[in-house]
């Protein structure tokens, strides 16, 4: 049985993104501007820091304290909210001094285009936030993409690993789950929209995963609907 995909909502990192962008480039930069950030922004930042404070329980945290807290976060790989919003912040003022620039797969921008030119509705959900998701898509070597996204989901709306997270966004964007695809290169977050009955595809790109895999599993962007020019897509078994 196949079903008809009318909207498509896509991970950012090892997905449209290379992993390494985000790894190896944002997250360094982050760290090594993130002192200077705070000292020069304290007053326009404040509640982010308050936020801060407010996570480690500990009002009476200094602004240094916050500091090694936010870079202890971004060590332990941590989903923080005020650290994404903060990071966010720090990789924009890269953008603009062009010292940042928004990495997007070949292959995934090419499907984005034609996926949205042929009315298909497109949605990203990441772990970062929405902010930080914008700025990416916006700072490419291709120009700015926003433009080819219907909407956009973070960690406000819930963890990727919980099956409500799903629900909720296919509740949002307004159509059944059944004519959802998502796509993802963990098999975690996978699992979890397809526990809701959404369509899933596994984006392994350097071919990683066992063969065994109960998902339909792919290398690129223009192998998930192949020739299929009415995109449909057999249905989870």
């Amino acid at each position: 049985m196949s079903h008809e995909i009318k909207a498509v909502i896509t991970d950012i990192e090892g997905t449209t993104t290379e992993l390494s962008f985000v790894k190896d480039i944002l997250f360094p930069y982050a760290v090594k501007n993130l002192p200077d950030y705070v000292q020069e922004n304290e007053d326009e930042i404040e509640g982010i820091l308050d936020a801060v404070r407010e996570e480690e329980r500990n009002p009476d945290l200094t602004q240094e304290e916050v500091v090694e807290v936010l870079l202890r976060y971004i060590e332990e790989d941590q989903k923080v909210t005020p650290l994404k919003e903060l990071q966010g912040l720090i990789w924009e003022q890269g953008y603009k001094d062009g010292e940042l620039k928004g990495h997007v797969y070949e292959d995934a921008l090419e499907c984005l285009k034609d996926w949205h030119k042929s009315g298909i509705k497109l949605y990203v959900y990441s772990s970062g936030s929405i902010y930080a998701q914008k700025l990416l898509f916006g700072h490419t070597e291709s120009g700015d993409l926003n433009g080819l996204f219907d909407g956009n989901f973070d960690t406000t709306t819930g963890s990727k690993k919980e099956p409500d997270s799903y629900e909720k966004i296919a509740k949002e964007i307004g159509f059944p789950v059944e004519n959802i695809l998502f796509l993802s290169d963990c098999t975690e977050e996978i699992e979890a929209a397809a526990t809701v009955g959404m369509n899933v595809v596994i984006l392994d790109r350097e071919s990683c995963l066992s063969a065994n895999q109960k998902h339909s599993v792919v290398q690129s962007f223009n192998q998930i609907f192949g020739d299929n020019q009415d995109h449909q897509i057999e249905a989870n078994g």
